[in-house]
């Protein structure tokens, strides 16, 4: 099991604020969904549509009665599908304090904590959503996502490599470390593991995007294109890379990334860019 990721706040890094300024722009114009940083580890995988509808009728169950530990988990989901990422935190955090010792309610509360931006929390609660004689490589998928939010990325890296022994090859967790790496300024590692996430057949489109980003990320925006399209399209694929080739003209990351990347440039200047969920 990997050590354990302390509390700590987020520090600068021109990189990671070039990932999300980069994320942010694909985001604008539609290519990546609500969770652009990670694929796998995260994710309420109940489609908008279908939460939408069933969204008022687990209310209503939930009301009824909150001790259900399967209401509370489908209303959760529903909430956080239809982008409800603090009442989702809400209503798992009451399940949480009725079943301190369920891990799938621990593991899913620990989720959503991090998806509304409560890293520190989430941290604490992913710790206590399984054990080392029975880890769960989804939760440490998660755990690794909160240690990049924090920007501890070799504690997340440790996460990663932890599930990859449990699911080896898991083109999920196998786009969250080469992410990971792109934060960590290890550009040609993320290229190259996002490749093999990619030529995966269980691979989605959110795995290719993230490929995507990387590759814009070096300039190769020929390439990034490529990529997109095969999930876009020739012309939403287009809009898409020239939408991160604006965003990294606009804030001027590109340079600032060239200079983080040489000996002594970690401390290049670069304009504030809020993060987004994981």
């Amino acid at each position: 099991m990997p050590a354990t990721v302390e509390t700590r706040p987020v520090r600068s890094n021109p990189l990671r604020r070039l990932a999300v300024a980069g994320v942010m722009a694909l985001m604008a114009s539609g290519c990546l969904s609500r969770q652009p940083l990670t694929t796998g580890s995260i994710d309420a995988s109940a489609p908008a549509d279908t939460a939408r509808r069933d969204v008022g009728r687990l209310a209503a169950r939930y009301e009824r009665d909150p001790a259900d530990i399967g209401t509370a988990m489908a209303y959760a989901q529903a909430l956080r599908a239809t982008d409800q990422g603090a009442q989702a935190a809400a209503v798992l955090q009451q399940t949480a304090l009725r079943n301190p010792k369920n891990p799938a309610v621990l593991a899913a509360y620990g989720k959503s904590l991090a998806e509304v931006g409560r890293f520190g929390e989430a941290a604490e609660v992913l710790r206590n959503a399984h054990s080392p004689a029975n880890p769960d490589w989804r939760v440490l998928s998660a755990q690794g996502a909160v240690a990049d939010q924090m920007g501890d990325h070799v504690q997340a890296q440790r996460y990663y490599e932890a599930a990859l022994k449990i699911v080896p090859g898991e083109p999920a967790v196998l786009s969250n470390l080469g992410l990971s790496y792109a934060l960590a300024k290890r550009l040609p590692e993320a290229e190259s593991t996002l490749r093999q996430a990619s030529a995966d057949p269980r691979a989605d489109g959110r795995v290719r995007q993230n490929l995507a980003l990387v590759l814009g990320l070096q300039g190769r925006f020929g390439e990034a294109e490529q990529v997109l399209t095969r999930d876009l399209g020739p012309a939403q694929a287009a809009q898409n890379v020239a939408a991160l080739r604006a965003s990294m003209s606009q804030h001027n990351t590109w340079k600032a990334t060239k200079a983080a990347e040489k000996p002594g440039g970690g401390k290049a200047a670069h304009p504030q860019v809020a993060a987004s969920a994981m």
